[in-house]
C-alpha cells in the first residue's frame, strides 16, 4: 500500500510541479485517458517480452526449468515494478524528453533522451558499453516515441512496468542485470551473450534490441502520420 500511496504522490507532485512552473497543467496526465493508456501500455510490455523469451527459446537458449511458490514476493514484485516506471517516466519522459523536444526537436530530443537513459544503467551489476547502447536503443527510443506519439506518460508507464515484471517475476530473468526475483517460471538460461545478453540478462541481447526497435519506428512512423 505504502508503495502504491509514493507511485501516486510522484504523479501528484509531478503534476502540481508542472503548474506551479509552467503555469498550466501537466498535458500529458489525462485522467480519461489513463486506464486505456495504461492498459495499451501493459499489453505492448508484456507482448515484447514474450516475443524476446520466445525467441531465445526457439534458440534453446531459454527453458522452463521449475515452478516458482513464492507468490507474495510476485506480487510485490507488480507493485516495485509499478513505482519504478511512475519514477522514471516522470524523470526521463516527463521531465528529460519534454524540455528537449520542446527546445530541439524530436529527433534531438528521442536521441538525446534515449542515450541519457542507456547511461543511466552503466552503473549495473554486468552493465557494458554495449548493455548501455541497447537499453538506450530498445527502451529509451521505444519509450520516447511511445510518449510522443500518446501524448501521454500512462502508455510508457505501462510499457516500463510490464517490461520490468514480465521480464523479471514472470520469465525469471534479470532486469537491468540485478539479481532475479521470485518469479512465476524458473528459468535455465545457457547460450552466447548475443543471445541472452550475458551477465545483464535479456535487455543486452541482440533479439530484444531488434524488436525494441522495431516497435520504436512503428510508434515514430504513426506519429509521424499523425502529424
Amino acid at each position: 500500500v505504502g508503495v502504491v500511496r509514493g507511485g501516486v504522490l510522484m504523479l501528484v507532485l509531478y503534476a502540481q510541479a508542472v503548474k506551479f512552473i509552467e503555469k498550466e497543467p501537466a498535458h500529458d496526465l489525462p485522467l480519461h485517458r489513463l486506464a486505456g493508456q495504461t492498459g495499451i501500455g501493459l499489453a505492448i510490455g508484456v507482448s515484447y517480452f514474450i516475443l524476446v523469451v520466445g525467441t531465445m527459446a526457439a534458440f534453446g537458449a531459454y527453458r522452463i526449468s521449475g515452478i516458482g511458490t513464492d507468490w507474495q514476493g510476485i506480487v510485490n514484485s507488480f507493485i516495485g515494478c509499478m513505482f519504478t516506471g511512475i519514477g522514471e517516466e516522470i524523470v526521463f519522459r516527463g521531465v528529460v524528453f519534454r524540455w528537449l523536444d520542446e527546445r530541439l526537436g524530436f529527433a534531438a530530443a528521442l536521441i538525446l533522451s534515449a542515450l541519457l537513459f542507456g547511461v543511466m544503467h552503466i552503473a549495473n551489476p554486468g552493465a557494458t558499453v554495449w548493455s548501455s547502447i541497447a537499453i538506450a536503443i530498445e527502451a529509451g527510443l521505444l519509450l520516447g516515441a511511445a510518449y510522443k506519439f500518446s501524448g501521454t506518460l500512462w502508455l510508457p508507464i505501462g510499457i516500463h512496468w510490464a517490461w520490468n515484471f514480465t521480464q523479471g517475476s514472470i520469465f525469471g530473468l534479470q532486469v537491468s542485470g540485478g539479481d532475479p526475483r521470485p518469479s512465476l517460471f524458473v528459468p535455465s538460461v545457457d547460450g552466447p551473450a548475443w543471445l541472452t545478453g550475458g551477465d545483464f540478462g535479456p535487455e543486452a541481447s541482440v533479439i530484444a534490441v531488434i524488436f525494441g526497435a522495431l516497435l520504436s519506428a512503428w510508434f515514430i512512423y504513426r506519429h509521424a502520420r499523425s502529424h
